[in-house]
C-alpha cells in the first residue's frame, strides 16, 4: 500500500508517494496525486491512502527547506527504468552535490557515457522523485536552467536555495 502526502514548502505545494518499506516511488511540486502516480512505473504501483505524515522521507524535506541541504541523501528511493543506464544515471544524480549543479554533459561523463547527453537528459526528464533524486542540479551546457517537469520558477527557486552564497549581500 502506497501512502501520499502534500505539504507546504516555499517552492510550493510538494506531494510525495511513499511505499510502506519508506522509499518515495515518487515526488514533485504538485497537489495532482494522478499525475504523479503516472509517472510511477506499472511494477511499482499499488492502490495508495492518504496520510497526513509518510514518515522519514517527509521530515527529510522539511529539513531541506529548512536550510540542511544534505537531509534528502539518506531518503529510499525505488524507481524502475526497464534500462541499465537510466538506473545508473538516477543514482549518479544523487550524487551531484547541492550548489554544484553540473551541465548535461558533464552528467552524462559523470554516469559513464560522456557522448550520451541525450540519455542523460531522458534521465532527468523521466526522473519520477523530484527534489530527492535532484534533476534540477542538471543545466544546459550554457548554464541555463533548461527544463524541469515542475516549472522553471520552482527550479530556479531550488538552486538559489542551494547557492553557497545565498544569503550574502
Amino acid at each position: 500500500m502506497l501512502r501520499h502526502s502534500t505539504m507546504e514548502t516555499p517552492a510550493g505545494p510538494f506531494t510525495l508517494v511513499v511505499a510502506e518499506s519508506g522509499a518515495v516511488r515518487a515526488s514533485g511540486f504538485t497537489t495532482d496525486l494522478p499525475g504523479l502516480l503516472r509517472l510511477i512505473h506499472p511494477r511499482l504501483l499499488e492502490d495508495w491512502i492518504p496520510a497526513d505524515d509518510v514518515g522519514p522521507a517527509q521530515a527529510a524535506v522539511r529539513a531541506y527547506f529548512a536550510g540542511d541541504l544534505t537531509a534528502l541523501d539518506a531518503v529510499a528511493v525505488e524507481q524502475h527504468s526497464g534500462g541499465e543506464f537510466m538506473a545508473h544515471a538516477w543514482q549518479v544524480m544523487r550524487d551531484i552535490k547541492p550548489g554544484d549543479p553540473v551541465t548535461y554533459s558533464h552528467y552524462a561523463g559523470l554516469a559513464g557515457r560522456p557522448a550520451a547527453i541525450r540519455a542523460a537528459a531522458a534521465a532527468c526528464a523521466r526522473n519520477a522523485v523530484a527534489l530527492i533524486v535532484p534533476c534540477h542540479r542538471v543545466l544546459r551546457l550554457d548554464g541555463s536552467l533548461g527544463g524541469y517537469r515542475w516549472g522553471l520558477p520552482v527550479k530556479s527557486w531550488l538552486l538559489e536555495h542551494e547557492s553557497p552564497d545565498r544569503g550574502t549581500p
